[in-house]
């Protein structure tokens, strides 16, 4: 019996190398391609372009590793059957199950590969190359702008309900780390306006983890009428008491598939979903990141009761049947995320519903070709 999966993973391996090979080529040319004129712009160096596209790969490598699985399962069963090897293993009494065995530890063991890049590296690299390819933007137009001047977000906001404060800037610069024209609206346990800063600038220190506003005035306002009690200027004030993040809020203008699992997960741990429904397409992505390693496994399921089964003359057959259920799982992730960003049903059904379906239907295709 190890022989049976010895010489199933050779000609498993043989196929996943092929297909790996291929692929990532194509992936690093149309990433070269897309990103290489925005580089040149931004005046990067060969150095820097080679370090750019490897912080990209990783990334990459956790959306299409299950789909060169699956292409390299199909060739590897499919070339098994097509040389009647299966039928004559069937022929001995060894179960279809028995007999792709070790296709489902490879199956394992690349979902627990890929948990690891999605829960620890890709988050590093998706954070690096976004900074490393801004940096690399902003210097190169700090020769004609002033850096206040670069990455300006505009008519930027925070509701910060757990502490009563709400957040409007007219401009925030990534570059400079500063926010232009701020107001901080402060509201009492009963929701009225007790207080208002503004200030014509303000930045965030991250050595004490607070703001610092510049200019500006400190209005102090009846709760109940709403009436301007006193005002008091300033030149320069520190509120210890103001610790939100600039990054937490920039990470809320931005889609959920633009931002890391570490982002996402700072998101959902800061801001509770009851006090800001977009969180709930946050939560979504987070819960599908965690659970997209596992379709691998799925893979399996799908490939070689197709592969195993078609007809010898034309392995296309079960191949396209086991392509078309691949794109009907990715369909049904599309539409539970959809349902979940809606909240029609929790965000961890969002991420599990499709996973549970094709490990379903995955039972229902072994059986029927045992």
């Amino acid at each position: 019996m190890l022989l049976i999966d010895r010489y199933i993973l050779k000609e498993w391996l043989v196929a996943f190398l092929l297909t790996f090979s291929l692929v990532v080529g194509v992936l690093i040319l149309h990433n070269m391609l897309d990103k290489l004129p925005d580089l040149f712009q931004a005046q990067a160096t060969f150095l820097q372009i080679l370090y750019y596209i490897s912080l990209t790969l990783p990334a990459y490598l956790t959306l299409v590793l299950p789909i060169i699985f699956l292409v390299s399962l199909l060739f590897a069963v499919g070339n098994l059957h097509r040389n009647n090897e299966i039928i004559a293993l069937r022929a001995q009494g060894v179960s279809l199950l028995r007999i792709c065995r070790s296709l489902w530890v490879v199956g394992f063991l690349l979902s627990m590969g890929l948990f690891y890049l999605t829960a620890f590296l890709v988050p590093q690299t998706v954070e690096r190359s976004r900074t490393f390819y801004d940096q690399l933007d902003y210097a190169a137009r700090e020769a004609v702008m002033e850096s206040h001047e670069i990455g300006l977000i505009y008519n930027m906001g925070f509701d910060n309900r757990q502490n009563g404060r709400l957040w409007f800037m007219d401009r925030f610069s990534e570059r400079a780390w500063l926010a232009l024209g701020i107001n901080v609206h402060i509201r009492d346990t009963e929701g009225h306006e007790s207080q208002r800063i503004s200030a014509s600038e303000a930045y965030y220190d991250d050595t004490q983890g607070n703001w610092i506003f510049l200019n500006g005035r400190e209005l102090l306002l009846d709760p109940v009428t709403g009436d301007p009690l006193r005002i008091i200027p300033f030149e320069q004030k520190v509120f210890p008491e103001f610790t939100e993040d600039p990054a937490l809020m920039l990470a809320l203008y931005k889609r959920p598939k633009e931002l890391s699992l570490h982002e996402i997960h700072k998101i959902i741990k800061t801001i509770p979903v009851e006090d800001n429904p977009a969180v709930h397409a946050y939560l979504v992505r987070y819960f599908q990141q965690l659970a997209s390693p596992f379709t691998c496994l799925i893979m399996v399921g799908i490939a070689v009761p197709f592969a195993a089964t078609g007809v010898r003359t034309s392995p296309m057959v079960g191949i396209s049947k086991s392509l078309a259920f691949f794109a009907g799982f990715f369909l049904l992730i599309n539409i539970a995320t959809l349902l979940g960003e809606r909240q029609i049903i929790p965000a961890w059904m969002a991420a599990g519903l499709p996973i549970f379906a094709m490990i379903f239907i995955a039972d229902w295709l072994f059986k029927r070709a045992a």
